[in-house]
């Protein structure tokens, strides 16, 4: 990123959008950049609450008449000498029909200048009239050569025995993802609660970024206790991610394999979906981060939804390989089509945004994503190349209600010799897992009331008395089966159970 902001200062373009939210490490990267190149460049920065002040003059220093943007940019435009201008957080002004009339003219002006106009700022906000001039740039976090020297200076400081490479190795990893001032703060706070630096505080430093990823509020770290045995069926899906557990290791890639994309899980509501999606991250060992796209739109604000899924996605990458789950995609993206009119095209642009994300990215971020009514989705979700495969969850068959009946008892620490397991799968047949599990928990709960213990009896009655969702949506279930019969792969280890379509 330094190589390309300095390519584009030095071939003299005159604006450029810098996204980021660490201010003092891309302020400092610039500065080298002004001090250091031919033309050496004079640097000056803006901000609404001191006006224009020269780089390395005292932060209390204030420039009244420069603190309004238009006045700003004027001034600007006015300076001879080479230079750099970083206009901090000019995002809220730079609709006003002056400020933009203002930076078009000062556009004009730097024609044949060594002057460059940096817009710094964590919201990317381009009015229509600047979009021909303006190259965006997204200033990328702290890479592990960066977080070595964080790390450097703080093991100086703590004067610690020598550390090995591994322990170092695992400390940066774990610190993948922080701003540098995060990373600093992580650290020292491991050293002040045990006084040492070693491959023990790794997990201090996990905990505090998860925590740091949950303050974002829209990517959420979750931590799974559960395996795959803990899910009753979907043996073919099961084997086709037991075969990729290890395909994000540089074996892999030795071997010549493509990275995993990701994968979509369609179904029918309570199948397991998404516990699977959670599972996973424990069988392939990585970190398991869901976006929650509800807290991505924010209307407060034009350009700050675009700006919340660009963070979310950057902070996933910066820590791949990772799992980014999305929950019912077809709730999160529906009604794009109609975005204009109901939302400004906010929704259109998250869409194409995310999408244009999926094709591109080059990092470890395997996608997985479920949905439940997949007429809401849209197309392009569902071209061939988008996601590595496309899963159809079916109703649950005999064989795997049964086997669903085990793993619920057995969790509840019940002896399962004292359950006819096959009479109770018959019984719950068009039952969804999810409903099976709340059908035995009101049967434990009639028994509890009673001061005994729940019996055969009590689960075939609190199922008698459940309506299942196959019975209440039939048409859509039907629907949906009539649709992945030929576009998606049955989850299921029998194809032929797959294709009946009565319950």
């Amino acid at each position: 990123m330094q190589e390309e902001l300095n390519t584009l200062i030095q071939a003299q373009y005159p604006l450029i959008y810098l996204l980021t939210s660490e201010e003092e490490r891309a302020e400092r990267a610039i500065a080298a950049i002004a001090q250091t190149k031919s033309p050496q460049r004079r640097l000056f920065i803006w901000t609404v609450t001191h006006g224009t002040i020269e780089y390395g003059q005292p932060r209390q220093t204030t420039q009244h008449n420069t603190v309004s943007p238009e006045a700003a940019i004027e001034w600007m435009i006015r300076q001879r000498e080479p230079s750099i201008f970083i206009f901090k957080d000019l995002h809220p002004f730079i609709d006003a029909p002056a400020t933009t009339r203002w930076l078009r003219d000062a556009i004009a002006s730097f024609k044949g200048t060594h002057k460059v106009a940096i817009l710094m700022s964590p919201v990317q906000q381009v009015p229509i009239e600047l979009e021909k001039e303006v190259v965006v740039l997204d200033y990328p976090l702290p890479d592990l050569s960066e977080l070595d020297r964080v790390l450097s200076q703080q093991l100086e400081q703590t004067r610690p025995r020598r550390t090995s490479t591994e322990t170092r190795e695992k400390l940066l990893k774990a610190a993948l993802g922080l701003t540098k001032d995060e990373a600093e703060k992580v650290y020292r706070k491991a050293y002040v609660k045990t006084g040492r630096l070693t491959e023990e505080e790794v997990e201090i430093v996990l905990s505090e970024k998860k925590q740091l990823i949950r303050r974002n509020g829209i990517l959420e770290y979750i931590e799974e206790d559960e395996t795959l045995d803990s899910v009753g069926g979907l043996e073919e899906l099961k084997r086709w991610l037991v075969q990729r557990s290890n395909a994000f290791t540089e074996r892999a890639r030795e071997y010549g394999l493509p990275q995993p994309k990701g994968m979509l899980i369609l179904g029918v509501p309570g199948c397991g979906k998404s516990l699977i999606a959670k599972t996973t991250a424990r069988l392939w060992g990585l970190p398991l981060l869901r976006l929650d796209m509800g807290r991505v739109y924010d209307g407060s604000m034009v350009g700050r939804s675009e700006a919340n899924l660009r963070n979310a996605l950057k902070t996933a990458e910066s820590i791949s390989p990772t799992i980014l789950f999305i929950d019912e995609l077809d709730k999160a993206f529906a009604g794009t089509a109609g975005s204009a009119d109901s939302d400004g095209g906010t929704s259109s642009r998250i869409f194409g945004s995310f999408l244009t994300w999926m094709q591109e990215k080059t990092s470890p971020v395997f996608v997985m994503a479920t949905a439940n009514r997949v007429e809401r989705l849209p197309g392009e979700f569902l071209r061939k190349g988008r996601f590595d495969e496309i899963f159809f969850v079916d109703l649950p068959t005999q064989e795997e209600r049964q086997e669903i009946f085990k793993i619920h008892l057995s969790k509840r620490h019940r002896d399962l010799e004292r359950f006819d397991i096959e009479q109770l799968s018959k019984v719950a047949d068009g039952f969804s897992g999810a409903e099976i599990e709340q059908a035995l928990i009101a049967a434990m709960y009639d028994a509890f009331a009673q001061d005994r213990e729940f019996t055969q009896l009590d689960i075939i009655a609190a199922i008698k008395s459940t309506l299942p969702l196959s019975r209440t949506m039939t048409e859509q279930v039907t629907a949906l089966r009539d649709w992945a019969r030929q576009r998606a792969r049955p989850a299921a280890a029998s194809v032929a159970e797959y294709q009946r379509l009565e319950f």
